[in-house]
């Protein structure tokens, strides 16, 4: 996350740089493999996954969103569209704390909105996890 977010404010700059700094940066808690496979789909993929968060927030232009939000956004709907190791609800969930943490006030919410609508027309979706979810809720209200 923090390659792509110092990469989105310096565009023309050698990501493998600015990725080999914060691996050393942050070198306790860096799996390599996955920040490089991560990181190269992400940007090679960008403008399907910038279209998917624009059609899942239509008021919200992607020049507009955050940039902390928009790479907490880019990296989770990757994971939900190109990637099968990683079930969507664990990416979606991390994305929500991460909006916690680094995000304004609304981030969290403005994030779950989007990837759960991005989560819904994707090829992973499972109508049961709704249904799991209105279960849950009405044992709640009983």
């Amino acid at each position: 996350m923090q390659t792509l977010y110092e990469w989105d404010f310096r565009p023309k700059s050698d990501i493998s740089e600015i990725k080999s700094r914060n691996i050393v940066n942050y070198k306790e808690d860096v799996d390599e493999d996955f920040i490089n496979k991560s990181t190269k789909g992400i940007i090679d993929n960008q403008k399907i996954i910038d279209n998917e968060i624009v059609k899942a927030a239509p008021e919200w232009p992607i020049e507009q969103i955050s940039s902390i939000d928009k790479i907490i956004l880019r990296v989770s709907v990757y994971e939900i569209l190109f990637t099968e190791d990683i079930p969507p609800k664990v990416s979606i969930n991390e994305a929500v704390e991460l909006g916690k943490t680094f995000g304004g006030t609304n981030s969290s919410k403005f994030i779950n909105g989007v990837l759960g609508t991005v989560y819904r027309t994707s090829k992973r979706y499972n109508p049961a996890d709704d249904q799991k979810v209105s279960s849950v809720q009405k044992g709640n209200d009983e």
